[in-house]
């Protein structure tokens, strides 16, 4: 009887898990990437928090409460027209996700779709796509931002464009460099024999196999996306007022570093926070996607 429920527990412990699951066991060990993850949820709980916060709310101003420390009554402290600075924030959480997830997805589509095709063609078109991916990694991305929103106009949606533009040329080189990796494996080349079209080909045999570099980037440009959006929105270039955007938030506060920090300080520490969260997800996803430090 011992020794059955001694290969119980042994088959249990051992027991092959999925490829998700295994990557779940190895972010669950990795304490960075657990921080990423815990920040990331009260990030999520302020935006499902936001919702239940009206536009009224935070643009309702109080002459009276004009820059007013933290406290119990104001956490965070008022602003100049005497607006709650917690609410503001709070509600702002809404923008900073929008354009992070938005931005990484509008790049991620773009550059995937075309990196993938240049890597598995080759030849003039991948020299084209390549090319032109060059002349737009060439762009200062903040400067091709203010150009983007000051053609399209200022909102949340031409936000997102003008960061997911600048993004584009760091999926394309990933996935065509990934694809370089697969193309001429032995699965597509039998994809092949059996008469596949070459875009089912793409997108159902050789992009799964080389998503993984792929998803770490994604995950790490979320970050940076939302580095640039805030960067836009400081200049003049984000979402229009009253929205409280982080960016915006330390923008029209700045004049006030001295005599009220708490201004600036909130909103910047939320943006810190959320970008190092997203950072540190992104290395413990590195390395539970990394073959290599599995075996360790």
């Amino acid at each position: 009887m011992s020794n059955t429920k001694a290969n119980a527990l042994v088959s249990k412990k051992f027991k092959k898990r999925s490829q998700a699951g295994e990557i779940f066991h190895h972010l669950s060990k990795n304490k960075g990437a657990m921080a990423g993850f815990i920040i990331l949820s009260l990030l999520v709980l302020a935006f499902l928090i936001s919702l239940f916060i009206s536009m009224d709310s935070i643009t309702a101003m109080n002459a009276r409460m004009r820059f007013t420390g933290p406290s119990g009554q104001h956490w965070f402290g008022t602003d100049g027209f005497g607006r709650d600075l917690f609410l503001r924030v709070i509600y702002g959480s809404r923008y900073t996700l929008a354009i992070g997830l938005g931005a990484v997805t509008f790049g991620a589509i773009f550059g995937i779709t075309f990196g993938s095709l240049a890597g598995y063609y080759g030849g003039k078109l991948e020299e084209i796509i390549m090319r032109a991916s060059d002349v737009l990694a060439s762009i200062p991305g903040i400067l091709l931002g203010m150009v983007i929103v000051t053609v399209l106009g200022q909102s949340l949606q031409n936000l997102i464009i003008a960061v997911g533009v600048q993004a584009t040329p760091i999926y394309l080189r990933m996935a065509r460099a990934s694809t370089l990796t697969v193309r001429n494996h032995e699965f597509v080349e039998a994809a092949r024999a059996v008469g596949l079209p070459h875009f089912r080909i793409i997108f159902t045999q050789v992009l799964p196999n080389g998503l993984s570099p792929i998803i770490v980037t994604l995950t790490a440009s979320l970050g940076i996306a939302i580095i640039v959006g805030a960067s836009l929105s400081f200049l003049g270039f984000g979402v229009p007022v009253p929205a409280p955007e982080w960016g915006a938030i330390i923008a029209d506060n700045r004049a006030y570093a001295r005599s009220a920090p708490w201004l600036m300080s909130f909103p910047g520490f939320f943006i810190m926070s959320t970008v190092l969260a997203f950072n540190l997800l992104g290395d413990g996803l590195r390395d539970a996607l990394d073959p290599k430090l599995k075996m360790r």
